[in-house]
């Protein structure tokens, strides 16, 4: 449920002087205390609606308000709220704080403040006329509102009847604005639609004065109720949704994983920039002290200065209301999700590029024995490695045996794959992800990749709006990311194939 707002320019805002006591007014005994504070409290009163007095431009119509709007909505819950803000209440019908009442120019209010600050504030602003517009937050009953379209192609909103009255607020914005525009898209679609409908069958002639044909678009008019999207097709008197538009999103088995999270990431507040980054290769060693001498400087290069640059990626998908609406699932749900995917997708390849480039240093190997060797010999001990490999070489690797005749890929729960090699977790890839290297090799990645490549995450926002001249709604993703290499000793690109028979 969207909420309505709608600001009154002319509500006839104003802030009533507080009233002074009584001489009839109880007096308090000579020597108490006073009591400072106004009994009557501070007042303000005006218009929260108008009668028929039609708005400012909302996105090519305007909007009035009949004064049968209001008949038989229950008032007794509306708040008045400085700015339509639920944290700053200014008065309540249910506390008493709040008069409500329509007469024949709209919808009256008189509103006595509580002594807050903000309360005060409003006064003071009301009462110098730096503040003088009203707005009201409601919901529309549906199918009551109607349109209309001048000689002069002016179109205009009438709202016959209110469901639910919110609140009346107090508002400093003198006109209309994006954010107070919430109308029913679909009714002002329709509308649209009609008008089109007709000025296209004033120009079409119903029966062909030559060939005497029934033309058919009268019929498809009258049987999609004046409402004609594409994909949909008319049966009898109704229209028919597409079958596939109802069912189901049927969701593809697919590997789901994250290259991100075997990387070093950091959170960055600026665009671009150096940040250095500890690392686990270095050998220095503390030196003898001699008593009362300096303590010596350590030579060593504890932490790697890493640049980095932040990109901007950003993808965005255009919904259609009618699939929305139409559909027994979540549809936008379904469409967000798939736009974390390809956030997920973007890490993927940004990562891997770096790890299969010219980076880091190429082997090769055609058996265990050279991978014991890369794994052993080749990378520092200190880091904590472990093997990526595709599809393919997964395959080969878990059909080798040691001389004992043991499958050398071990079951590890704690691993990506659920395996373990030389006792360093297996990551399972995509063959899409990390394709065979073009002499038919697999590809390894072995090494510790949080040393080796880094994520420097600036932000990402993801936005939904409505596309109102296309009854349609727009989702979008930016991330705002860079991929810089740490190390280029922590990870070694192995070429994996059979030894030659």
């Amino acid at each position: 449920m969207k909420q309505d707002r709608r600001l009154t320019v002319e509500a006839e805002l104003r802030a009533d002087q507080p009233q002074a006591e009584t001489p009839e007014q109880e007096q308090p005994e000579q020597g108490g205390a006073q009591n400072d504070a106004d009994p009557q409290g501070k007042v303000i009163s005006g218009y929260a609606i108008v009668w028929n007095s039609p708005s400012k431009d909302l996105g090519g119509f305007t909007e009035v308000v009949t004064p049968q709007a209001l008949d038989g909505v229950d008032l007794s819950d509306v708040l008045m709220l400085n700015n339509h803000d639920y944290s700053q209440v200014l008065a309540s019908v249910k506390a008493g704080t709040l008069e409500l009442e329509t007469d024949d120019k709209g919808l009256h209010f008189k509103a006595t403040l509580p002594n807050t600050t903000y309360a005060n504030d409003v006064y003071e602003q009301v009462t110098a006329g730096n503040v003088d517009s009203c707005s009201f937050g409601f919901e529309v009953n549906d199918g009551t509102d109607t349109w209309t379209k001048d000689d002069d192609g002016n179109i205009t909103r009438t709202i016959n009847a209110v469901k639910s009255l919110f609140d009346v607020s107090v508002v400093a914005v003198p006109a209309y604005d994006d954010t107070n525009v919430q109308v029913d898209t679909r009714s002002y679609e329709k509308f649209i639609n009609k008008e089109k409908e007709d000025d296209t069958m004033t120009k079409k002639t119903i029966i062909d004065p030559e060939k005497q044909t029934e033309t058919r678009s009268f019929e498809d008019y009258i049987r999609s109720r004046g409402e004609l999207r594409d994909g949909i097709t008319t049966s009898g008197a109704a229209a028919v949704i597409p079958e596939e538009i109802i069912t189901p999103v049927f969701q593809l088995k697919q590997s789901k994983y994250n290259l991100a999270q075997y990387a070093t990431v950091k959170q960055v507040s600026t665009g671009s920039g150096h940040y250095p980054i500890a690392t686990s290769q270095q050998t220095a060693v503390l030196a003898t002290k001699e008593e009362l001498a300096d303590i010596a400087d350590v030579d060593a290069n504890m932490f790697a200065d890493v640049p980095f640059d932040v990109k901007t990626r950003a993808g965005k998908i255009a919904l259609s209301n009618e699939v929305v609406e139409d559909a027994e699932v979540d549809i936008v749900g379904e469409v967000k999700n798939q736009l974390q995917q390809l956030v997920d997708n973007t890490d993927n390849s940004q990562i891997m590029t770096l790890l299969t480039g010219s980076n880091f240093a190429k082997a090769t190997a055609t058996g265990v024995d050279d991978l014991k060797k890369v794994f052993n010999v080749t990378l520092d001990p200190a880091l904590d490695k472990m093997f990526i490999v595709n599809q393919s070489g997964f395959n080969y690797l878990d059909t080798l045996k040691d001389s004992e005749g043991r499958y050398l890929l071990q079951p590890n729960p704690t691993a990506p794959s659920g395996f373990s090699l030389l006792g360093a977790p297996v990551a399972l890839i995509s063959d899409k992800v990390l394709a065979n290297n073009s002499d038919g090799s697999f590809p390894v990645l072995c090494g510790d990749i949080s040393q080796a490549v880094a994520v420097f995450r600036r932000n990402q926002v993801t936005a939904q709006w409505d596309k109102f001249d296309q009854f349609s709604q727009g989702l979008s993703v930016i991330v705002r990311n860079d991929y810089e290499v740490i190390s280029k000793d922590a990870v070694i690109n192995i070429s994996l194939s059979a030894p030659a028979k």
